[in-house]
C-alpha cells in the first residue's frame, strides 16, 4: 500500500523532525513577508477535503448486481468517449478503498466528497433494492470513519440508471419521483453515519451537456422546450433529496445542492463593472439558483423561454424551496465582463495566450472563486458556503525517478485559494473547501486522457503515487494556511 512516505522526496515530515524555525525578523522585508504569509490562515474550523465521484473511480461495472448506468452504455458507443475509454474498471476504487483510505489518512486528509452510484442501490430505477450494494457502501463508509475521514455524500454524480433512461430519462417527471425512492433509501441506510449530504452534482451539466449538447451521456440533443423541462425535473429531484435528509437524516443532518455557475468576474472593480457582473450572473443562473433560493422563476428568465418555458403543478416551487443549509460550488473558470453601452456585448473574449489548463474551458480565473460566492450572496443572501470542487486537469506523466513536480496545479490551486482567503477576510461565509481530485480518474468524454488528480493513478497497475501538490495540499491542511 503507497503512502506518502513511499516516495522519499515528496515524504512528509513529522512535527519531530521539522527543521526549527528561524529566528523572527527584527525588522524590514522579511518581517512584512511572515506577516503576509500568516494572513492566509484559514478560521480553526474549516473544512479542507477531496473530492472523487463513484463513475469516474469505483469501477466494478457489472459485479454484485450493479445495474447500468448511462455512461457504462454511453461509452461502448463509437466516438462518444477518447480512446473508446470506459468506467468498467476505473481506479477500481471498489476493491481498492481501503488502500485509498489509508493513503488519505497518510495525507492529512480529514473530509472526503464522494457519491453513491444510483444503479448499485436501485440497479433498474425502480424500488427493487440491491442489497450487495448498500452492503458495500457500509463497508466503505465505516472504512472513511474508521480511518479519521468524514464523509460528504452526494446522491447523484451522473450516473443515471439505463433503465430509467430507457423509460424517458430526466426528460419526464418519472426520473424525480424515482429519485425520491432512492434517496430514502439510503437516508435510511447510511444517516447514521453521514451527516453532511448534497443532493445533485451540476444540473447544468448532467441536462446542459447530456440532452441538449450531446456531449455527455445519453448524448440527446433534444429541443429547448425539453431540455428546460429536463432542468425542472432535476430541481425536482433535488426537492425529493431535501425532503428525504429532513426526515430520515436524524439529528444533525445536513444538505445542500452543487452547482457550477457561470460566473461573471468584473474586470475592473469599480461600482458599474460590479453591476454588471452581478446582472451576468444573475441572468445566467436564473433557472437554477432563483427557483431554489426564492421559489419562483424570474419573469425575465420565462420571458426568455417564451413558449417554450417549463412546466409545473402545484407544489413544485414548494418542494423545490425547502430550506439548505448550505449551497455548494463547483469552481473551475469563469469569464471576464466590462461595462459596456447600450447593445453591446459585456463580455469580453479571451486572447490566444491566455494560460489554462489541458482543456480550452478551464481558464486560469481565480478571481471566480471570490465572486461567485460574492454574487450569491448579493443577490440570494446566501452566506454559508463550500467550495465542493475545485482543481485542474493536465496530460501528465510520471518523471524517470517516478516523481510528479506538478507546479502548474500547485500554482493554479494556490491562486485559487488566496480568493478563497479574499472571500472569508471580507465576511463572505466559506466553511470548507474540496480539492478536484484526490486521484486521477475517468474524466467523463475525456476518458482517461485529462489528470485532475493530486495522486497519480497508473490505470494498467493500479498503483497510486502522490504528486508534488499532495504534498503542498497536506502541509497547507496541516497548518491551516496557504503555504
Amino acid at each position: 500500500m503507497p503512502s506518502i512516505s513511499s516516495f522519499p522526496s515528496l515524504a512528509l515530515k513529522s512535527r519531530s523532525t521539522r527543521t526549527p524555525a528561524a529566528p523572527t525578523p527584527r525588522a524590514g522585508r522579511a518581517a512584512k513577508s511572515t506577516a503576509k504569509s500568516e494572513s492566509y490562515r484559514f478560521p480553526e474550523n474549516f473544512v479542507w477535503g477531496t473530492a472523487t465521484a463513484a463513475p469516474q473511480i469505483e469501477g466494478a461495472a457489472t459485479e454484485d448486481g450493479k445495474g447500468e448506468s448511462i455512461w457504462d452504455r454511453f461509452a461502448t458507443i463509437p466516438g462518444k468517449v477518447l480512446n473508446g475509454d470506459t468506467p468498467a474498471v476505473a481506479c477500481d476504487h471498489y476493491h481498492r478503498y481501503r488502500e485509498d483510505f489509508a493513503l488519505m489518512r497518510s495525507l492529512g486528509i480529514k473530509n472526503y466528497r464522494l457519491s453513491l452510484a444510483w444503479p448499485r442501490i436501485h440497479p433498474t430505477g425502480d424500488s427493487t433494492v440491491n442489497q450487495k450494494g448498500l452492503d458495500f457502501y457500509n463497508r466503505l463508509l465505516d472504512c472513511a470513519l474508521k480511518n479519521g475521514i468524514t464523509p460528504w455524500v452526494t446522491f447523484y454524480h451522473w450516473d443515471l440508471p439505463q433503465a430509467l433512461e430507457d423509460l424517458g430519462g430526466w426528460r419526464v417527471r418519472l426520473i424525480p419521483e424515482r429519485f425520491s425512492i432512492y434517496a430514502n433509501t439510503v437516508v435510511r441506510a447510511f444517516g447514521d453515519r453521514v451527516k453532511n449530504w448534497i443532493t445533485l452534482n451540476e444540473i447544468p451539466c448532467f441536462i446542459g451537456l447530456s440532452y441538449e449538447r450531446g456531449e455527455h451521456a445519453p448524448g440527446a440533443k433534444e429541443p429547448k422546450r425539453i431540455v428546460n423541462q429536463a432542468y425542472h425535473h432535476a430541481l425536482l429531484a433535488h426537492g425529493y433529496a431535501v425532503q428525504a435528509v429532513r426526515e430520515f437524516g436524524g439529528r444533525g443532518a445536513r444538505v445542500g445542492l452543487t452547482h457550477n455557475p457561470d460566473i461573471a468576474i468584473p474586470v475592473i472593480e469599480n461600482a458599474e463593472t460590479i453591476a454588471t457582473a452581478e446582472q451576468c450572473f444573475a441572468r445566467d443562473n436564473a433557472h437554477i439558483l432563483a427557483p431554489i433560493l426564492t421559489g419562483k422563476y424570474p419573469t425575465e428568465y420565462l420571458k426568455r423561454c417564451g413558449a417554450d418555458r417549463p412546466k409545473w403543478q402545484r407544489g413544485d416551487m414548494e418542494l423545490i424551496s425547502q430550506s439548505t443549509d448550505f449551497l455548494g460550488l463547483n469552481v473551475y473558470a469563469g469569464y471576464f465582463v466590462k461595462r459596456a453601452a447600450k447593445n453591446e456585448s459585456s463580455r469580453l473574449p479571451f486572447p490566444p495566450q491566455y494560460p489554462q489548463a489541458a482543456q480550452n474551458w478551464l481558464l486560469h480565473t481565480p478571481q471566480c472563486i471570490y465572486w461567485v460566492m460574492r454574487h450569491a450572496k448579493s443577490l440570494y443572501g446566501v452566506n454559508d458556503f463550500y467550495i465542493t470542487e475545485n482543481g485542474a486537469g493536465y496530460d501528465e506523466e510520471l518523471g524517470p525517478s517516478g516523481e510528479l513536480y506538478d507546479l502548474h496545479r500547485r500554482d493554479y490551486l494556490r491562486n485559487y485559494l488566496v480568493n478563497v482567503h479574499r472571500a472569508i477576510s471580507e465576511g463572505i461565509g466559506c466553511r470548507g473547501y474540496f480539492l478536484w481530485s484526490f486521484i486521477d480518474n475517468y474524466e467523463w468524454a475525456y476518458g482517461y486522457g485529462k489528470r485532475f488528480g493530486i495522486v497519480y493513478n497508473d490505470f494498467k497497475t493500479q498503483k497510486r503515487t502522490p504528486k508534488l501538490s499532495a504534498q503542498w495540499y497536506s502541509e497547507v491542511i496541516r497548518e491551516n494556511r496557504l503555504l
